[in-house]
């Protein structure tokens, strides 16, 4: 059932979710024929094979995905009249797989009808707030009239509230957020994410945004070994490998890099293998009369790692 919306975006439509609009069926549908028509499995198996630990986020995710798919069953039978509040919470520290996870849920919905276009539109709050008056509504409208149809994910979402600043016009943005959220929830899914201590210090201090919220997600930090993976996991997929005692000093690497400040989890190791690469092209790009062959311009030397200043700094 649609609601009507005391709060609309120019230039979209509210509508019913395309599961919304199906009539009450009296023949019993199975889960399996769901799930057969969505693809919705396809997408929990890539997130369980490109991402790796998360244990409980992913058991999370194929639990509200199999809440969707009951409540289509139970729709398809005229048991349920109103779509389900889908707005979520994911807290973690940076790299832990937020932003990835938010693509698989959007997909997730428009497979399931609860989305018309399934598409993810990630912001900050330099996104949404202006720095005058009169100009944090037209960027608030911008930015949701983008996300209509699919998700909103705003990341750091504490810093749309600013009690502090008088001046600030972060509040102002919460309160269109916070009407859409309840008005056009047939047509836009909100994800919040941050830091999990600020987040919750943001819920109480905005009440309603929590009331809105039926999914808080958090996601762990990564373990050495499951960051390891994650290195291996990057290097494939860009045809590099770790040669001889590279693997090693990378793992050296890692117990070195987490004890230092502004570990960002999978980011970090990211920005490590660039870093990598690139002290890997210099080695081999002053060996310039020698014929490279597939093994060298693929392997990264335990020399091109243990030159980190990480190594440097170590006591």
């Amino acid at each position: 059932m649609s609601h009507t919306p005391l709060y609309s975006i120019p230039g979209s439509t509210p509508v019913v979710a395309e599961s919304a609009l199906a009539a009450p069926n009296s023949s019993a549908r199975t889960v399996a024929e769901v799930l057969a028509e969505s693809k919705v499995e396809a997408v929990l198996d890539e997130l369980d094979r490109d991402l790796v630990g998360l244990v409980p986020v992913k058991q999370r995710i194929r639990d509200i995905a199999a809440l969707l798919v009951i409540d289509k069953l139970r729709l398809n039978l005229g048991l349920q009249a109103q779509t389900p509040s889908l707005h979520m919470s994911f807290t973690g520290n940076p790299g832990t797989g937020k932003t990835t996870v938010a693509m698989r849920m959007a997909q997730i919905l428009h497979r399931l009808g609860y989305v018309r276009k399934g598409h993810l539109v990630a912001v900050t709050r330099d996104d949404l707030v202006g720095q005058y008056i009169g100009h944090t509504a037209p960027k608030t409208k911008e930015v949701l009239k983008k996300a209509m149809g699919g998700v909103l994910f705003i990341d750091e979402a504490y810093y749309l509230y600013r009690p502090e600043n008088e001046r600030d016009y972060g509040a102002e943005a919460i309160e269109i957020l916070l009407q859409v959220m309840e008005n056009q929830r047939d047509d836009l899914v909100v994800i919040l994410a941050g830091y999990k201590d600020r987040m919750d210090t943001f819920f109480k201090s905005n009440p309603g945004l929590s009331s809105r919220i039926a999914h808080h997600l958090d996601f762990p930090d990564y373990s050495e070994g499951e960051l390891l993976q994650i290195a291996e996991k990057m290097l494939t997929a860009t045809n590099y490998r770790f040669g001889a005692g590279a693997r090693e000093a990378f793992d050296e690497y890692l117990a070195l890099r987490i004890r230092q400040p502004h570990f960002a989890n999978a980011r970090s190791v990211r920005n490590a293998l660039d870093r990598a690469r690139l002290r890997q092209a210099s080695r081999l790009f002053a060996d310039r009369d020698r014929a490279l062959t597939e093994a060298d311009l693929a392997t990264l030397a335990p020399e091109d790692i243990r030159a980190s200043r990480v190594f440097a700094a170590a006591p």
